[in-house]
Parts: C-alpha cells; structure tokens; sequence
C-alpha cells in the first residue's frame, strides 16, 4: 500500500497558510475523486485504490507520529510526502525520490520518525519571504493572487498524484517531465496577469 501524507496545520485559523499546501492538495484531490476524510484521533484519513491519503492532525512540528501510526496500522510499502517549500517560487513543483529537510521541522520529525530520509516529496513552492520572519511567512494565509493561482497548481499535482496511486512514482515522474513546460507557462501567465 501506498501512503500520501500532506503536511500543514490542524484547524480553521490555518486553512489558507502557505504553511498548508500540503493539506490543501489532498483536500483538492479527495474532492475530485468524490472521497471523504474520514477522522482519526492522530490523522485524517481516506483510500484511493491500493494508496491511503492522511492530513496528519498534530500539528506540523510533530506531522512524524501520525506517519508511524499510520505505518503501524498499515502494510506501507511506499511514502510520499506532499510539503510546502520556501526555497522554490510561487507554485513550482519539484518531485524528489529523497532528500535533506530543508529546514522544513514536518518533514523532519517524518525523519526522525522513520529513523531515514529515504521517502519521496512532492515540494511545492510558496515563494521565498522578504521578512526575515520565516515562520510569520509560513503561517500567513495565501494572497488573493496566490489563491487563483493555486487552481493550476492543484490540477497539475493531482494529475501526478492519480499517476503515482495508479502507477507508480517514476511514471509521476515521467508525467511530470512531459508537463512540466506547459505548466510553468500557465503558471507565469497568471503571474503576469
């Protein structure tokens, strides 16, 4: 079984946090694939196909127990993790069959947890802050702009998403190489809008 574990916040007043693209993409995904979240004490939760969907509810900091409960109720053969990334633009996605944390504290306390790196990421890019307040930027809800943006943003990863529970992480990749040109065009296009 797979597990697809988007990383934010628990409750309303972080929603709209940039901090919550994670959440947000699989809330996008499980609308379109006309599931429901059904509510656990340490995530929430969902299944697609062979692929268990959870928004981990204890708050980010902490995202790796929700992680190993799943993987203790669960025969997990495969982890991605979907997470915001600062170090990219606005919008850019990024897949990676591994990696460092970038100073990003959910995905290393999955880490930790784990006792690895080894797990796949789909990075997805909230911009970089001007203030040297990272959490204040992390924690701050979307613009107005970022919002309509983020309709391009969550086509394209549900698609890579549907790809990687249907097939696997390579042809994600694979999708995401054929796509990824006609995706940064619309994503410029709207910017410059």
């Amino acid at each position: 079984m797979k597990l697809l574990v988007g990383l934010g916040n628990p409750g309303s007043k972080y929603i709209y946090n940039r901090h919550n693209i994670g959440f947000l993409v699989l809330d996008n995904f499980v609308d379109v694939n006309n599931l429901i979240f059904k509510k656990n004490k340490i995530y929430h939760f969902c299944k697609k196909n062979d692929a268990l969907l959870i928004k981990p509810q204890t708050y980010m900091n902490i995202s790796g127990k929700a992680v190993l409960s799943a993987l203790t109720s669960y025969s997990i053969d495969d982890i991605l993790v979907i997470v915001d990334d600062v170090h990219l633009p606005f919008g850019k996605i990024r897949l990676r069959n591994n990696g460092g944390y970038g100073g990003h504290n959910g995905l290393r306390s999955i880490g930790e947890m784990l006792g690895s790196k080894d797990f796949k990421r789909m990075r997805i890019g909230i911009g970089t802050p001007e203030q040297p307040d990272l959490s204040q930027y992390v924690l701050a809800n979307f613009s107005p702009q970022e919002k309509i943006l983020l309709n391009t943003v969550f086509d394209f990863a549900c698609e890579l998403l549907e790809s990687y529970i249907k097939k696997d992480f390579e042809a994600s990749q694979n999708l995401y190489g054929q796509k990824l040109e006609s995706y940064s065009e619309k994503i410029s296009k709207s910017q410059d809008q």
